[in-house]
């Protein structure tokens, strides 16, 4: 990349202003039109907003003097967390204040690096550079990439905007990375991205299956609320490592990595060999059962066995305790949706759930447990890989109803998907994409085998990254960066994993003069031209109106919530919400009818023979290297909690690695000493952490290190295109000094 801070001769927008915007109300006044509004006042009190970081949605009471945020505690009476927060939602604020906070547009010089200029010359550079590359390339030449972490009437707009104004196709979100799998398998499945589940479900089974979840770290609070069942419910853990949750269980099935797909056709086998399943559901509610009873006659005790390094009984007690006639909940996350196989182990999930009748009643139901805090909004209204509200770009209907909704020209809506995130990355390599847009995302740490991602940034013409800080990894490759506003410095909604939209409301100012991604969105349509698409789009709230219209009729329908005040007062409403003129109960599962979203009502099973990871321990990368969250204060890449002191005490900030004790002492390895672990892509130091927490050949790494992915593989899943980040064969050895 190359770029200089050119002589921009078209007239601004922005003429009538002398000098650089000085604040976002001057934006919002200003003659070009944004029609948006300051946002409320709220004066010295307590106010109830939902929680920006993981996918639980908790509420936070956010205490205010002047209107401005002074401190946070757990919201008492919000039927998320019920008065409890994790160590993330306590210092929530924190990030707010950090000292590398984008306060200007920042446009990379030749001779200087990166400058600091007007938002007129960031707006006029991104539109022209962008047309530049369009015009010499042709439109699929830009891409963007987005994110589960802006409030859904942002990733709307964006959507909008990209597709329908600025004629790109291929845009995508970092949701890729944590929920694809789940949206492919339950659209498979269920005929709609679907989960059925309440957050009371946790405390009304009698059965607990936790699956690639390490719920205790991973999502705190959702643990709490199993600690809340007094049914004493069996809890099982089915996870390589024996993690936090895997303690606090009843049961831990440690099984071999990434065998889980024989393990649940297995145990399926059982159930139906035995006879424990729910022939009347799966007569009434479902489709395929015959041919997935064929399918496990393959699956043995014998075979299971050899597959998962697990015993007989073990099995044998794990279909026992699935039997029927019990509330049995299935719960999955990240162990799961990252694998080479991710869907189809999904599937065998839900599959057990439809065998056994565990769906629709309370305490049941076959449910993915969502990573980031806006994942749900991302995956139903940011207009990436699927048309607004679940429909599909494919589909000459759905793109004619989606144009008379939006009163545009179904011609401007793209006849066909998007790529996905990893082939955008490739198309960078390939040489079909060479300008990408990044917002609120920082590629160069989270995305697989980063080292590669490093070296491709290097291919493009034109990097934008739209983000908070000025100092991520991904920021340090861009030729503009365009500073934004965060959470608790803007307004909008987020849905969370039990389909709750919860609102989230201004409590601060962003500091200088960085807007909210709306606001740049607004911007950026206003300087490309096509400003009269998006009248309508003048405020969050007003998007959240269209959204309404665009989700009515929909199995995700929420035409029955009026506007922001009602989602406040009833502390957050799960869709479908449909208007009906009755008041939206606190908690809602999906499918207690036993009606699906296929055509035929039905639920199909789904399923696959198994393969074998693509990259197995050999002679010379014997081990196999797990990853994960380390710890409860930690998120993502850090580029939030690390800012945060407190945050930082409560979380390791050197990279370490587990290893088994057996495999401590067989290496040569004590306690503390650094090793390396080398992988086919490069290799890394860290410290050691020996504990029998990880089983013999196995090395457990925590993601929020930079360092990790420089390991992870190009491992995909063919159906969710979904990074298979669990599992890869490396190298460890001492450093000898």
């Amino acid at each position: 990349m190359s770029g200089e801070v050119a002589r921009l001769e078209n007239p601004s927008p922005l003429r009538a202003f002398k000098g650089p915007l000085t604040s976002e109300l001057e934006l919002r006044q200003g003659p070009f039109g944004l029609g948006h509004l300051p946002a409320r006042t709220i004066p010295d009190a307590t106010t109830t907003t939902t929680c920006g970081f993981c996918s639980t949605g908790c509420g936070l009471s956010v205490h205010l003097k002047g209107g401005t945020a002074v401190n946070l505690t757990p919201a008492q009476k919000y039927p998320v967390n019920l008065g409890m927060a994790c160590p993330k939602g306590w210092e929530a604020l924190a990030p707010l204040e950090a000292l590398d906070r984008g306060v200007i547009p920042l446009l990379r010089d030749a001779r200087k690096g990166m400058v600091p200029v007007a938002w007129d010359v960031a707006l006029r550079t991104f539109c022209q550079r962008m047309k530049e590359v369009q015009g010499r390339h042709g439109p699929d030449s830009v891409a963007w990439l987005g994110t589960g972490q802006i409030v859904t009437e942002e990733l709307a707009l964006l959507g909008a905007l990209a597709k329908f104004g600025m004629g790109v196709v291929h845009g995508d979100g970092n949701t890729r990375q944590c929920m694809a799998t789940a949206v492919s398998a339950y659209k498979e499945s269920f005929g709609f991205d679907a989960p059925p589940y309440t957050y009371a479900d946790f405390e009304q089974s009698d059965v607990i299956v936790l699956i690639g979840s390490n719920l205790c770290v991973a999502h705190p609070i959702l643990w709490q609320r199993i600690m809340r069942n007094g049914k004493r419910p069996e809890i099982i853990v089915i996870d390589p490592r024996k993690t936090e949750t895997a303690m606090m269980a009843t049961t831990h099935v440690a099984l071999a990595p990434k065998s889980d797909l024989t393990l649940f056709y297995g145990l399926a086998h059982l159930l139906v060999r035995n006879g424990w399943v729910d022939t009347g559901f799966i007569e009434k509610h479902t489709s395929g059962y015959g041919e997935f009873t064929r399918h496990l006659a393959q699956f043995t005790l014998e075979t299971t066995v050899r597959a998962t390094g697990l015993g007989e009984e073990t099995i044998l007690r794990l279909a026992r305790m699935i039997h029927p006639g019990r509330r049995v909940s299935f719960w999955w996350t990240m162990g799961v949706n990252q694998g080479h196989e991710a869907t189809r182990t999904a599937q065998a999930i839900i599959n057990l759930a439809l065998m056994t009748g565990n769906i629709g009643r309370p305490g049941t139901g076959a449910n993915s447990i969502t990573g980031q805090c806006n994942a749900m909004g991302s995956r139903l209204y940011s207009n990436t890989t699927n048309l607004f509200g679940g429909r599909e770009f494919t589909n000459a209907a759905d793109r004619a109803e989606v144009g008379n909704l939006l009163h545009i020209d179904p011609a401007l809506i793209p006849d066909r998907s998007s790529w996905a995130y990893d082939q955008i990355i490739d198309g960078i390599d390939s040489g079909r994409i060479k300008a990408l847009w990044i917002i609120a995302t920082n590629t160069a740490h989270s995305w697989i085998n980063k080292e590669r991602v490093s070296r491709l940034f290097g291919k493009l013409e034109f990097l934008v990254v739209q983000d908070m800080y000025t100092t991520t990894e991904t920021v340090r490759h861009a030729d503009l960066f365009l500073p934004a506003a965060g959470w608790g410095e803007k307004e909008g909604t987020f849905i969370n994993s039990e389909r709750r939209i919860g609102l989230v409301k201004k409590v601060a100012k962003a500091p200088g003069e960085a807007l909210s991604d709306f606001s740049i969105f607004k911007l950026v349509a206003l300087y490309w031209g096509c400003k009269e698409l998006f009248r309508e789009w003048s405020t969050p709230e007003a998007v959240f109106q269209i959204l309404k219209r665009l989700s009515r009729g929909r199995p995700c329908d929420i035409s029955g919530i009026h506007d922001y005040s009602m989602l406040d007062t009833e502390g957050g409403i799960q869709w479908p919400f449909r208007e009906s003129g009755t008041a939206p109960l606190p908690e809602r599962r999906l499918f207690e009818d036993g009606k699906f979203f296929h055509a035929d009502e039905k639920a199909v099973f789904v399923f696959d023979t198994p393969k074998p990871p693509p990259e197995v321990p050999s002679e010379a990368y014997p081990f196999i290297l797990l990853t994960g969250r380390g710890s409860s204060a930690q998120w993502h890449t850090l580029t939030r909690t690390d800012k945060s002191a407190i945050l930082r005490q409560l979380s390791p900030q050197c990279i370490y690695a587990e290893i088994n004790s057996a495999d401590a002492r067989a290496l040569g390895i004590a306690v503390g000493e650094q090793i390396r672990i080398s992988s086919a892509r490069s290799s890394i130091s860290a410290a050691v952490v020996v504990t029998d927490i990880v089983l013999p050949g196995q090395i457990f790494m925590p993601m929020h290190f930079s360092e990790v992915n420089r390991l992870t593989a190009d491992t995909f899943d063919p159906q969710s295109r979904q990074p298979s980040y669990k599992h890869c064969a490396v190298r460890v050895e001492r450093i000898v000094r």
